[in-house]
């Protein structure tokens, strides 16, 4: 039996977890503010601490760094409804074992408290695990609720402690330059500048200059030494955002860089050597890119030491209207309006979209619909046309050749009898259903359906449902 402490200023939250943990045979202790439990986890022993993350006084961030300061190494879950990065990346540097955010699955709670458990069972043998960093300022600006971005969230605050360099992807709009700045004021180096450069938008000659610098007379219009984007970062971060644009030249100093942290400036003879951390982005496969010839399997793998993948906002839908809530707030207290609402039918076409622009695209509509905005209230007529024709697919997925070529019509085929047997399931078996999902009559679906061999499935199906 284990002796777990329950912090929540919430009696219905307290009873919840109460009942639960007591139906496991745990011994369970409650306390409703963060200086309760902090005095009641000091006067007796507890082998676990279950906290809400915002209560009113002190805070579960402040109860987590109370018990470390009494040389308690208690694990520690967090659980909130709070959606922003700011507390899960701050509770997980002071130390804490997860983070939890409601409305929680049982099993996934009682998933974590039982390795919880674990990790106290191991400190109680004496396998002392290494004190906690000390917290720096926390970072506004990454917001979500969804199980990814809780889990990004933890990802961000471990390769914050570490120096290793850092590949984000993800598509276009989803925040990759948000994620490499939260890294940074996270990390050691926060103090340091951060200094980013998109390699998409400057020509290949002066991206060379930007970030190594130059000597006087090196080209033309250079009339005095300038120095890079990497002498100027020194102790700090360099963020390079579509890395995939650098030309093969430029890969190979970037190679040599991130090997030895030595560099020349353009024209000079004079190695340079400093200490930078390195991060880089990517909405492009960049391992087909290795295979076409045009990206440096040597350069990507010494940038990809640590992946970090941002999901599309298509894959958290559940943060679609907590990140359009905070837009709201934003630009209209940037407006000088008052507060204001997203209407239920506003909400409702917010929730249907696809975003193929990711955050980057809801960031402009709820710009957009503020501007437009007669009152305190966002309505669908605020809504760009684009987001008021329901059911908008998303984008078609990009085909390419790779460099041995393909058979066309062998793959055209698979990929007719994937759909066609998607179809069916979805239909139940049915081939009149399945037809009509496809958009095409009864007899091209059964002549495909005996092409593929797909016939023979149907009539098993029927004979075992007779």
């Amino acid at each position: 039996m284990s002796r777990i402490l329950i912090v929540d200023d919430e009696e219905s939250m307290q009873e919840l977890l109460r009942i639960l943990l007591e139906k496991d045979g745990h011994e369970v202790t409650v306390a409703g503010d963060g200086a309760a439990g902090l005095r009641l986890a000091i006067s007796r022993e507890v082998d676990l601490v279950i906290s809400d993350i915002r209560m009113p006084g002190l805070d579960g961030v402040g109860l987590l760094t109370g018990l470390r300061e009494h040389g308690l190494e208690t694990p520690v879950i967090m659980i909130t409804a709070y959606a922003s990065s700011d507390s899960a990346i701050q509770a997980m540097k002071h130390g804490a074992f997860d983070y939890i955010t409601k409305p929680f699955n049982v099993d996934e709670i009682r998933l974590v408290i039982h390795r919880a458990l674990a990790e106290a069972e191991r400190r109680h043998r004496g396998e002392r695990a290494a004190p906690a960093r000390p917290a720096e300022a926390p970072l506004r600006g990454i917001i979500g609720r969804s199980p990814k971005m809780v889990e990004l969230y933890k990802l961000i605050s471990r390769v914050a402690a570490v120096d290793s360099t850092i590949l984000i992807t993800g598509e276009s709009g989803t925040g990759k330059e948000l994620v490499a700045r939260t890294v940074h004021s996270n990390s050691a180096r926060a103090a340091r500048p951060f200094m980013a450069i998109n390699c998409g938008a400057i020509p290949e000659e002066l991206l060379e200059s930007e970030l190594f610098g130059h000597v006087k007379g090196s080209f033309t219009g250079a009339i005095a030494h300038k120095a890079g984007l990497l002498e100027v970062a020194r102790g700090g971060t360099v963020f390079l955002d579509e890395v995939a644009e650098t030309s093969p030249r430029l890969q190979v100093k970037l190679l040599r860089f991130l090997q030895d942290h030595i560099f020349r400036r353009v024209g000079g003879t004079e190695d340079i050597e400093v200490d930078v951390r390195m991060m880089a982005a990517t909405n492009r496969d960049l391992r087909q890119l290795i295979q076409r010839g045009t990206f440096r399997e040597d350069l990507y793998y010494r940038l990809n030491v640590i992946p970090v993948e941002i999901p599309p906002l298509r894959e958290r839908q559940e943060d679609v209207l907590v990140l359009a809530t905070s837009f709201l707030e934003f630009f209209a207290a940037r407006a000088g309006r008052p507060v204001m609402e997203i209407s239920p039918e506003a909400t409702e076409v917010l929730m249907r979209h696809s975003w193929p622009g990711n955050v980057r695209e809801l960031e402009n509509v709820i710009e957009r619909a503020v501007a437009l905005a007669a009152g305190d209230e966002v309505r669908v007529e605020n809504l760009p046309p684009s987001l008021l024709q329901p059911g908008t697919p998303p984008p078609a997925p990009r085909w390419e050749v790779p460099p041995q070529g393909l058979d066309l019509e062998q793959v055209v085929a698979d990929l007719e009898k994937a759909l066609m047997q998607d179809a069916l399931e979805k239909a139940g078996w049915v081939q009149t259903r399945a037809a009509q999902l496809l958009s095409i009559n009864f007899r091209s679906f059964r002549y495909r359906a005996k092409k593929y061999g797909l016939d023979r499935h149907i009539r098993d199906r029927d004979h075992a449902d007779s």
